[in-house]
C-alpha cells in the first residue's frame, strides 16, 4: 500500500526535475549562445610576431562579392542573383518542412512590409529532396507571405553559398558585397542588425 503511494510521488518528482532542467537549459543556452552574425571572413594568420614587422595602421577586410546563381521563379523563369545588383540585398536559404525556418519567416515577411522598396528580400527554397515547388508553394499561400520566392531546383544557390544548414541568410550590400551571413534561424533583432548593416553602407 505504502508502495503504491510512493511511486506516482516519485514519478511527479521526477517530472517536475526534467520540466525544470530543460528550463534552465533554455535560459542557459539563449544567455550563452554566441552571436549568430558574422560580418567579416576570418583573417588570415600573422605571418610575424615581431611588432616592427606589423603594418602601422589596420587595414580593412578585404570585402567578398557575392557569387552569382541561377534558381527559378514559379513560373520556371531563370533569375539570377546579379539581376538584383543595386539594391541591398537579403538572400535567405529556407524549406517548408525545417521549424527554424517556419519560426523566423514572419519577422523576414515584416520587413519585406516594411522595407521592400528599400531592400530586395530574395527567399531562395532549397526545392529537391523531401522539398518539392508544390509543398513550398502550399507553405507559402498558407501563411499569406508576399516576399519573393524562388526554387533552386538544380542547387546552384545552395552549393555556390554552402547553404546546407537551414535556414542560412546573407546580407549583401547594394554593391554586391557579402556583408554578413547567419547560419540557424534569427530572431527580429539580429534581423533589423544585418539590415542596418547594408543599409549603412549606402
Amino acid at each position: 500500500m505504502k508502495n503504491r503511494k510512493t511511486l506516482p510521488l516519485l514519478l511527479l518528482l521526477f517530472v517536475l526535475l526534467l520540466g525544470g532542467a530543460y528550463l534552465l537549459y533554455t535560459r542557459l543556452s539563449t544567455s550563452a549562445a554566441p552571436d549568430q552574425l558574422v560580418t567579416q571572413p576570418p583573417q588570415a594568420p600573422a605571418q610575424s610576431a615581431d611588432p616592427e614587422d606589423a603594418a602601422p595602421e589596420e587595414s580593412e577586410p578585404e570585402k567578398i562579392s557575392a557569387p552569382d546563381f541561377t534558381v527559378y521563379d514559379a513560373e520556371e523563369n531563370e533569375v539570377c542573383l546579379s539581376d538584383y545588383t543595386g539594391k541591398p540585398i537579403i538572400l535567405n536559404f529556407w524549406a517548408s518542412w525545417c521549424g527554424p525556418c517556419q519560426s523566423e519567416m514572419p519577422d523576414f515577411h515584416e520587413k519585406y512590409l516594411e522595407l521592400g522598396e528599400e531592400i530586395h528580400f530574395l527567399m531562395i527554397n532549397a526545392t529537391g529532396g523531401r522539398e518539392t515547388q508544390e509543398s513550398a508553394c502550399d507553405f507559402i499561400e498558407e501563411n499569406e507571405y508576399t516576399f519573393p520566392v524562388f526554387f533552386d531546383t538544380q542547387a546552384d544557390a545552395v552549393t555556390t553559398y554552402g547553404a546546407y544548414s537551414l535556414p542560412t541568410t546573407y546580407f549583401i550590400d547594394a554593391e554586391g558585397y557579402v556583408i554578413a551571413r547567419a547560419i540557424g534561424a534569427i530572431d527580429s533583432a539580429t534581423l533589423q542588425r544585418g539590415i542596418d548593416m547594408i543599409l549603412e553602407q549606402e
